[in-house]
């Protein structure tokens, strides 16, 4: 708590030396005078080069070790995690980027538990540029565990877990939620420079704007670079009422040389090796954006893990099978078993057929090149419009069957 304390004091003052230069911009990150370093006696030395002082907080999280920096607000444009980080090191991953409107946060996943023993950010009075200086010390499992926790700072407003907006008015349109997967501070894959947030936000709005121009009322649960958590997903689908959810991925695997379009539905159990390497990827994306889910089982079990409904688990494999069925019409090309089952929680709506499609994996060269290509996207974007639309056909002439 006491280091809780240091950070709110080093943030009210950086928050009034920012007001009283009137800075607009946001604060940008100098890679070539950043660093983080190891030293002797279990001591690690991050030291983040600014362009601006900004006000920040500084706190730890546990299962697993992690050390969270919140700013409001940080432009890591240009800084990679491999520019910091050291083989070997006692920080063994990093993230950084946007995590709600006006904040940024930096994620550093801790290879044994540590806690902060200097905090700082000191500003050049001259130039207006400010060193963030953290200090890190080993300490034992028992002291950490105390000390990690969201501080309860009545200024921070959790707005990925805030209420969606109100609930869209029911009026007989047919509404598609659609979850570009990943974002802020969760880039999700990565290959050759590009990765996963920004492609299927791309993929998204493209396929946003193919589904409007044929009648379709569509929501995205994300339309900028932000964090958006797996409960708050699930719940912007059932405020906006939607008839579908659709979340948009292309993932990073190299076991069992995945490649082609895939569409997966609800099931309890992954079917394979590779697929349960997949959700336990997707389903950690809340951990690795720095999210707290201590004594949050509950909620989350109540929000995320019902199960699909007898009605409603059949309605999503027939979208699958529509799904996956248009994108073949396209040209594909898919998996070679195009539709799957898996537990992702994003999937886990009792009442909204829900499905995730990976367009194609990024570590697949034949994917990648794919995905790239605007053209190819706006492709596949028609061929997932158009089995959609044929599932809802379908959908609505079995409706009155099933009321039966």
């Amino acid at each position: 708590m006491k280091r809780f304390f240091v950070s709110l004091i080093c943030a009210l003052s950086f928050a009034t030396h920012v007001a009283s230069q009137d800075l607009t911009a946001l604060a940008r990150v100098e890679p070539s005078q950043s660093a983080i370093k190891d030293g002797w006696f279990g001591r690690t030395d991050i030291t983040l080069q600014l362009s601006q002082g900004v006000p920040f907080r500084v706190f730890t999280l546990d299962a697993p070790a992690r050390l969270v920096v919140d700013f409001r607000e940080v432009d890591f444009s240009g800084l990679e995690a491999s520019d910091l980080l050291q083989d070997g090191g006692q920080i063994t991953g990093l993230r950084f980027g946007a995590f709600q409107p006006g904040w940024s946060r930096l994620v550093a996943d801790l290879a044994e538990p540590m806690l902060a023993t200097q905090i700082g950010m000191p500003v050049d009075p001259n130039t207006g540029r400010a060193t963030l200086g953290i200090t890190l010390k080993t300490v034992s499992a028992e002291e950490f565990a105390k000390s990690a926790g969201t501080p309860p700072d009545p200024n921070w407003a959790p707005a990925f877990l805030a209420p969606p907006k109100p609930a869209v008015v029911d009026d007989g349109r047919f509404v598609v939620v659609l979850d570009p997967g990943h974002g802020g501070v969760d880039p999700g894959a990565e290959q050759e420079g590009l990765n996963e947030k920004h492609l299927m936000l791309s993929f998204a709005q493209t396929l946003a704007d193919v589904l409007r121009r044929r009648g379709v009322e569509v929501v995205l649960t994300r339309e900028t670079d932000v964090f958006v958590a797996l409960e708050r997903r699930v719940a912007i689908a059932h405020q906006a009422n939607a008839d579908v959810f659709i979340s948009l991925h292309a993932d990073n695997l190299s076991q069992g040389g995945a490649r082609g379009a895939t569409v997966y539905t609800l099931s309890e159990d992954a079917a394979d090796a590779a697929t349960a390497q997949l959700v336990a990827r997707h389903d950690r994306s809340d951990v690795l954006a720095g999210a707290d889910l201590t004594g949050s089982e509950d909620q989350v079990a109540e929000i995320l893990l019902d199960f699909a409904r007898a009605e409603t688990g059949p309605r999503s494999d027939a979208l699958g099978r529509a799904l996956a069925a248009g994108m073949e019409d396209a040209g594909g090309p898919m998996n070679r078993r195009a539709e799957r089952q898996a537990g992702f929680s994003v999937l886990k709506s009792a009442d909204i057929p829900s499905v995730l499609i990976e367009i194609g994996f990024l570590s697949s060269k034949r994917d990648l090149t794919n995905i790239s290509d605007p053209v190819w996207r706006q492709g596949m974007a028609e061929g997932i419009a158009q089995g959609l639309l044929d599932w809802r056909d379908a959908d609505e002439a079995r409706a009155p069957l099933v009321r039966q």
